[in-house]
Formats: structure tokens, C-alpha cells, sequence
């Protein structure tokens, strides 16, 4: 059966609690059809909107992993959300289902303020503030203030140079889409609400893209516009947001050469000029950090939500170097195509994974330490004067003095005696993940400046009162028991858009009377309990 025809059933069938309590009842039937072999509890968690259905949770006991994983009965979860948007309004749902054997079930559903999120530290998510978004840095670095080192008549120049050079390669000529007129220019700035880059506007002037012909390194070069409908579109002006479990330690990083590109995962001064057709592009700047120029050229989109990454100074030396590498022989053939060959920079290692390394790269800005067996010596850090993430993942350090002159902004990390003293003051951290072997004192966090995001549900609080002195945190994880204890001491943080209870254990009827104690209103939940063949729906 469809999903479609297994809708329309249930429309048909009754409408608000009826058809609530008949999509339960299949779901619960699902699960229990599905479970393996000698399983004593099931519980499923799930979200549904429209079209979109994400399930975890699992069978225990676990005797085969393989076996104990929940299934994904897709038309009766998408029944569910349905008759839940009859019955409540909501267009997007949690719903938690906690099944037995001998048939007996507790169901439970709320709108998606309230989430179940997976990973090391698995709980129910409750978001306060659904508006607020985590700044970028970007948005607060000085601006660069040199000339564009883009020339328009040389730019011209070089295209027509690099035509007729491929001209040669392919033995004939590339059709080009004809020019943009000057009209079609001004009222492309004019949408745009800046000026377009001399040099790029003269090659419009000349053509108005290559008609996918990929002269940009494979990727098309699109028509005026294309551009202006690729660089005004929501993912280009502002960075896709992914949840606060994904976002509340994120980083953005810097290009390099350093201090060129605005550290942004997005921004509306960046001009998608080129498109690879996989949602990544070449865009002009400009808006350019303190060392950039402006017109130059980076790539942006999908891949480089993270970050920025730095192409060219100007459209014009981008033609340069292109000439150079046909000049080369770094190209291949391919039919009709001709595909450019090498990086055209030499890439600094920046993200390292694993281990601490013998010798720390100075372009570092990101390291992961997995497993260390020992306690790791932070010291050689000192050699990354750029590193913005340090993750400490199962790994233990003593002392955190090496990271107070760096600019970390993310931290994970286990400390053996809890000391966050070298923290203090630190001017760069926005995020920390804490886990501590010893109770930890956690005053001198009041003292920096920027934490937004805090995950204290490894560590040993005895005192979380001093988190009330914390007016920009936005994202606060702790455990069951430590909320209590914080809420009960009235020393909930002023600001907070986000919190988890990390307590893989909880049930959504917990998670409910906790978020209701941070001020949601919850008196719309639904609740239910029953057997196959009986249903208490309130």
C-alpha cells in the first residue's frame, strides 16, 4: 500500500482523536511485528514532518545489534503526523512509542520544540527561542581596505586569449551566449544592491556566461541572471542551520592566507558567478576581510559552510593562472571538454585528526585527539597560533594553561583534577564540552566573555550556581539530576535559546515536565497508554 492510499484510508476512517488512535494502533502493531527474538522492551523515537520521517531507538535485549535496531514503518508514521496535524495543528512532531512483549504501550507526542538527539551525549533537545541563530565571526572582522586588484581591460584580454588557446586544443572555435547589455548590468547591481567587480562585469560585457561550457575549471559560468538568483536565494546571504545538537560548537575557520575572507558560512557580498552544479561555487567578494581585496575569489556553498576557501585576488589573475597551466600542459582532453589540472595552491594542513602530531603545523586550526591512552601534553599546541577547535574525544588532559593564549573557540575536553582556572578571561571561547574526573569549580567561566554553548553532563558540578552569571550562554546540556539541581536554585542562565537533557533514559513524558520547569508550555502534549486492542487517548 502507498503512503498516499494508507492516508487516504485514514481520512477516511475518522478524523482528530479517532484518527490519532487507529495510527497509533498500527504503529504500535509495526514495532511489535518487527521485533527480533527474545526482546523485552522497544522503544522508537521519531520526528515527523511532511514528506519526512527520522526514527531511531532500538530492542533490548541487544544480543545481535543488527537485529535490534528499530524499523521504519513509513506509512504509519506518516498516518501519525497526519492525523497529529488534524488532531493538534502541528506541522512538524516528536513522538516517542515504549512497547513490551505482553502488548502494553505508552505513547506520547509534542510539536518539535521538543526533540530526541543522538550521539555521546543522547537526550530530549528543547528549543526556546526557534528565531535565534549563533552570530558568525565574520560579522565583526574589519574590513579589508585595499584596491581591487582586478583589471578590466586585462581581463578581457586574457579570456579572449584563453578562447582562442582552447580554440587550438579542441580545433574549433566555443560558441559563446551573447553580451549582457549595459542595461541588463545595472539592473542586475541594482537587485544585487552592490557593484559587481570591474573585471566581471567587463567579461559580461562580452558574454553573458559560457553556456555550460565549464570554462571556469569544469565549473559554468552562469548568465547574469542566474547570479543574481544565486547570490540573493536564503542558503546564499545566511549559512543552512543544522540544530543546535550540530551548531552549538561549531566553527567557522579562516582561509588562507589568513585574514583574507570574512569568516562566514555565508554571506550576501559574495557573488556566485560560477556554479559546479552540486551546490558549490566560485563567487567574487566584496566584502573582504582586513587583508583581502576586494573582487576577489572564493569558493563558497555546500562544502564550505564550515568556511570560506580562497581562490584569487581578482577574476583577472584567475584567467592569468589559467593561461599558465594550458602554457603548462596541465590539462587533459576529454571530447569536447577540457579539464584543468592541480590544485593551484599549495594546500597547509588545517583540520588533523587521530593524535597529537610530532611536529604541529602552524596552520593548524582544528585537531581531534581520539583514544589518547595517556594524558595528553597540551604544551606543543603553543606552535598553532590559528587553532580554533580542540576536541578531546575519550582523551584526558591535566592542565589547560596551553590553550589560554590560543585562539580556541571550540573545547572539548576531560580534565583530570577539573581545573578551569587557565580558562579564565580566555577571549576567544564560545563553546565548551566539559567532562571531569574530580569535582570542578565552575566560577571562572563567569569571566569569559563570548560562551555561548556549554555540555557540563560529564562533569562532576557540585555547584552549578554560577552558570545565573553566564548572560550569553545559548545552549546549555546537562543531565537530569543537574537540571534539577539548577532549576532548583533558581540558576538558570538569562538567555539561554536551547538546552538538552542528556539523559539517554528519559522518556518524552520526562523530558515534558522538565521543559515545562524552563517556562514552554506543554499543556498541549498528547499521552496515550494501552494494548493492541484498547486506548486511553488524553
Amino acid at each position: 500500500m502507498s503512503v498516499g492510499s494508507a492516508m487516504m484510508r485514514g481520512t477516511s476512517e475518522g478524523t482528530g482523536a479517532d484518527m490519532v488512535e487507529q495510527a497509533v494502533r498500527a504503529l504500535v502493531e509495526a514495532i511489535v511485528a518487527e521485533a527480533p527474538s527474545g526482546w523485552a522492551h522497544a522503544v522508537m523515537h521519531g520526528r515527523i514532518d511532511r514528506g519526512d520521517v527520522t526514527v531511531t531507538g532500538g530492542y533490548t535485549p541487544r544480543e545481535n545489534p543488527w537485529d535490534s535496531r528499530m524499523p521504519h514503518p513509513l506509512v504509519e508514521l506518516m498516518m501519525l503526523g497526519e492525523a497529529l496535524r488534524q488532531e493538534r495543528g502541528w506541522e512538524s512532531v516528536s513522538v516517542e512509542v515504549r512497547c513490551l512483549p505482553t502488548g502494553a504501550y505508552r505513547f506520547a507526542a509534542f510539536d518539535d520544540s521538543l526533540t530526541w538527539v543522538t550521539g555521546e551525549g543522547s537526550g530530549y533537545q528543547l528549543v526556546l527561542d526557534p528565531d535565534y541563530r549563533l552570530p558568525q565571526p565574520g560579522a565583526h572582522q574589519d574590513p579589508g581596505t585595499a584596491a581591487p586588484a582586478g583589471d578590466p581591460e586585462l581581463a578581457v584580454a586574457r579570456f579572449r586569449t584563453y578562447l582562442e588557446r582552447r580554440a587550438a586544443i579542441l580545433g574549433h572555435a566555443e560558441e559563446l551566449p551573447p553580451p549582457a547589455t549595459a542595461a541588463e548590468l545595472d539592473e542586475a547591481e541594482r537587485r544585487l544592491g552592490r557593484r559587481l567587480p570591474a573585471d566581471l562585469r567587463a567579461l559580461y560585457a562580452v558574454a553573458d556566461g559560457d553556456g555550460d561550457l565549464g570554462l571556469f575549471r569544469g565549473h559554468a559560468w552562469v548568465p547574469l541572471r542566474r547570479l543574481v538568483a544565486e547570490s540573493t536565494g536564503p542558503y546564499a546571504v545566511e549559512r543552512p542551520w543544522f540544530g543546535w545538537d550540530l551548531e552549538w560548537d561549531g566553527v567557522v575557520f579562516d582561509t588562507t592566507p589568513a585574514d583574507t575572507v570574512r569568516r562566514c558560512g555565508a554571506h550576501p557580498g559574495w557573488l556566485r558567478f560560477t556554479t559546479a552544479y552540486d551546490g558549490n561555487y566560485l563567487a567574487v567578494d566584496t566584502v573582504p576581510a582586513r587583508d583581502g581585496r576586494p573582487g576577489q575569489v572564493i569558493h563558497t556553498g555546500r562544502d564550505y559552510d564550515r568556511g570560506p576557501s580562497y581562490v584569487a585576488d581578482s577574476v583577472t589573475s584567475l584567467l592569468g593562472h589559467y593561461l599558465d597551466l594550458l602554457e603548462q600542459g596541465a590539462y587533459e582532453q576529454r571530447g569536447d571538454r577540457i579539464a584543468l589540472l592541480g590544485t593551484g595552491r599549495e594546500s597547509a594542513p588545517r583540520d588533523i585528526v587521530g593524535g597529537m602530531p610530532d611536529e604541529v603545523p602552524p596552520s593548524l586550526q582544528a585537531l581531534h585527539i581520539n583514544d589518547a591512552p595517556d594524558v595528553v601534553d597540551l604544551a606543543p599546541l603553543t606552535a598553532a597560533p590559528r587553532l580554533r577547535r580542540l576536541h578531546l574525544n575519550r582523551s584526558t588532559t591535566g592542565d589547560l594553561t596551553p590553550v589560554r593564549d590560543l585562539p580556541v573557540e571550540s573545547l572539548r575536553v576531560t580534565l583530570v583534577d577539573g581545573d578551569l582556572a587557565p580558562l579564565a578571561g580566555h577571549a576567544h571561547l564560545t563553546s565548551l564540552g566539559l567532562t571531569t574526573t574530580a569535582p570542578t569549580d565552575l566560577t571562572p567561566l563567569r569571566t569569559v566573555p563570548h560562551l555561548r554553548g556549554l555540555d557540563l553532563s560529564g562533569a562532576d558540578t557540585p555547584d552549578l550556581t554560577a552558570l545565573a552569571g553566564l548572560p550569553e550562554l545559548r545552549y546549555l546540556a546537562l543531565t537530569g539530576r543537574q537540571w534539577a539541581a539548577l532549576l532548583d536554585a533558581g540558576a538558570v542562565p538569562p538567555a539561554l535559546a536551547a538546552a538538552q537533557l542528556a539523559d539517554r533514559d528519559a522518556t518524552l513524558d520526562d523530558a515534558l515536565a522538565w521543559a515545562a520547569r524552563l517556562g514552554l508550555d506543554t499543556a498541549n502534549a498528547l499521552h496515550s497508554a494501552g494494548t493492541h486492542d484498547s486506548l486511553d487517548l488524553k
